[in-house]
């Protein structure tokens, strides 16, 4: 929505509707709350206690002044013990202010921590149980922004601007009720204030809010492309790429600074104008209440205290703005978390599928049809895998390879036909269930920041040493991590760029062997690593693919000789299957690709 569009909705009534979707936003994040609402009523009540202290404290001073001023015009003198008196009530009561605005804000701290705490468990509980698709099509960047710069931006603004509401709420209702005792009149000229922090924030609150969604999405770009080009940075250096880079960088950079200073501009312009109004208004009340003492409509002291309390009044309505900016702040960053919580998650089937009890297949896919989109990549897909078997799966790039393993994880569901793993629909099993049955090793080796038994451990946290230490031996791991001076100690850092890349990708095997899953799946397993680790790979699955069912993709024809099937495909289709020697001498797709490797490779 442009700033335009904004001012046109605000002139056509329809910016209520953005103000009800505040509402509703901001009443959800009050709900968070509730956890803590006792400590809610405490805080409340600190503030009305702390606000009533304000309340009373100058029309007790202002006494002291009447007192003072009676004792001299009278030449009676002043009354000192009373005044004594007057000025340690005072000074008991600032100190009780101080204890309930310190209070206030410790307990805050604590309420806007949890909050957020329980905000951030939703949103990891919402993205893991969120489609592979929804993922897919974020930005890393944008979601880890929302993760952590808005969720603490919703914590910073609770902790502060919450407390502030409240306690201005009480002030100026407080404040109006005491000022109505000393003069009507003098309080209807303070009250000129709240009618023109209105306009001024309805006319602003738009432009700010629209800018400053702009820019919390170009800051989580900014962190998307920095990451990128982070993980990046040996290819940009290596094509001579800094230049564009930078300039691409310094693109979303000035979206970012122009959106920026924009959403504060417009926000923070608002007290300012707010302050000059104040003081204009104050300097009418000083004229207006000096009339009134020179009449002896008002006492002195009167005066002098309503003129504390007009400035006490209006300095709440004059900061309002600013309290306004940081909810609008908090509101837009409490709504890009909520759009996250409100996708629609995996679909949980509540009925159940037929199963198959009596197939003797360890996987079937039976007519199976799935798309991306509106058009079908998988249109009658059948393919039956029995037990032990291992299954090779061959084709150029974009024939559904992939797609099929995706599949078979449900990482997307399919739009028609079955999977049925030992004769039962994939999907009357739990994800848990489904992904306990089925190891995967990728074709990028995804390592965290841990040392290398914690790695391997990955897949089985509660596995004994033993265990570990033979699947790593078992997918010739412990040969090289013996020789490193921490062995199985060492830290991987962030990229585990301190081994090498076949090293790391040989810990994902010992991870999966280590996960002794009924069905493994290679998506590419050996395409980054050299000759050697590929051959120490292939050994060990002679040994570890005894008795389990393995999907196996490869570019590498070398690596899928021994498979007891390959299967071809072609635009979602099974086009041939059968084993090497068949495949080669039917002269068909699969001899095409052999040739292409190998009599290339000879020339």
């Amino acid at each position: 929505m442009t700033i335009k569009e904004a001012q046109k909705q605000m002139k056509s009534g329809e910016l209520g509707v953005n103000s009800k979707k505040m509402f509703r936003t901001f009443r959800r994040l009050m709900s968070y709350m509730k956890a803590n609402k006792w400590l809610l009523v405490l805080v409340l009540l600190l503030a009305i206690g702390g606000t009533m202290v304000q309340v009373v404290s100058p029309k007790i001073l202002g006494n002291a002044t009447t007192l003072i001023f009676e004792g001299v015009s009278s030449k009676t003198g002043v009354d000192f013990t009373k005044l004594v008196w007057i000025l340690v009530l005072v000074g008991l009561l600032y100190f009780g202010n101080f204890i309930a605005d310190f209070l206030q804000q410790a307990l805050m701290t604590a309420i806007a921590q949890k909050t957020t705490q329980n905000l951030r468990n939703d949103l990891k509980r919402k993205i893991s149980n969120l489609p592979s698709s929804f993922i897919d099509e974020q930005s890393n960047g944008n979601l880890m922004s929302i993760a952590i710069n808005d969720m603490d931006n919703i914590a910073t603004m609770l902790q502060q601007s919450f407390v502030q509401l409240m306690s201005s709420f009480v002030l100026v209702i407080g404040m109006i009720g005491i000022m109505l005792t000393i003069s009507w009149k003098l309080t209807l000229a303070a009250c000129l204030i709240v009618p023109c922090s209105y306009l001024i924030t309805r006319y602003f609150t738009p432009k700010a809010r629209v800018n400053l969604e702009k820019y919390l999405h170009a800051q989580g770009n900014l962190n998307g492309y920095i990451e990128e080009a982070y993980d990046g940075y040996t290819v940009i250096k290596s094509f001579n790429y800094e230049k564009v880079a930078f300039n691409q960088f310094e693109h979303i950079n000035k979206e970012m600074y122009e959106t920026g200073c924009k959403s504060k501009f417009f926000a923070d312009i608002m007290m300012p104008i707010l302050i000059l109004m104040k003081n204009l208004i104050y300097v009418i009340s000083c004229a207006f209440g000096a009339v009134e003492v020179l009449t002896g409509n008002i006492p002195i002291g009167n005066l002098q205290a309503f003129l504390q309390y007009s400035t006490q009044f209006s300095k709440p309505i004059s900061e309002f703005s600013q309290i306004w900016s940081d909810m609008i702040s908090v509101i837009a960053s409490a709504e890009r978390v909520f759009k996250i919580l409100d996708e629609k998650e995996r679909i949980i089937y509540d009925r159940k599928f037929v199963n198959r009890e009596d197939d003797t297949a360890k996987v079937r896919f039976d007519h199976v049809q799935f798309g991306y989109s509106k058009e079908l990549l998988l249109k009658d897909f059948s393919l039956t895998v029995e037990p032990g078997e291992t299954i090779a799966i061959v084709g150029h790039t974009g024939a559904g390879k992939t797609t099929l393993l995706n599949l078979l994880q449900r990482f997307y569901d399919i739009s028609g036909g079955s999977i049925l793993i030992d004769g039962i629909d994939s999907r009357n099993l739990s994800y848990e269930e489904l992904h306990r049955r089925i190891g995967i090793v990728l074709q990028e080796a995804w390592l965290f920041s841990g040392t290398i038994y914690d790695n391997i451990a990955y897949s089985q946290p509660n596995a004994t040493k033993e265990q570990v230490y033979a699947a790593a031996k078992a997918a010739y791991v412990d040969e090289f991590v013996r020789k490193l001076p921490k062995g199985y100690q060492t830290v991987l850092n962030e990229k585990a760029n301190n081994i090498s890349q076949g090293q790391r990708q040989l810990i994902t095997i010992a991870r999966a062997f280590l996960a002794n899953p009924e069905i493994l799946i290679l998506d590419e397993a050996t395409s980054n690593v050299d000759t050697r680790t590929e051959m120490l790979i292939q050994n060990a699955m002679k040994q570890l693919l005894v008795g389990r069912t393995s999907f196996v993709v490869a570019h590498r024809l070398s690596t899928i000789y021994g498979a007891s099937k390959i299967i071809v495909m072609d635009h979602g289709d099974v086009v041939e299957s059968g084993n090497h020697h068949d495949l080669l001498a039917a002269q068909g797709v699969y001899a095409d690709i052999y040739n292409s490797q190998f009599l290339s490779a000879s020339t």
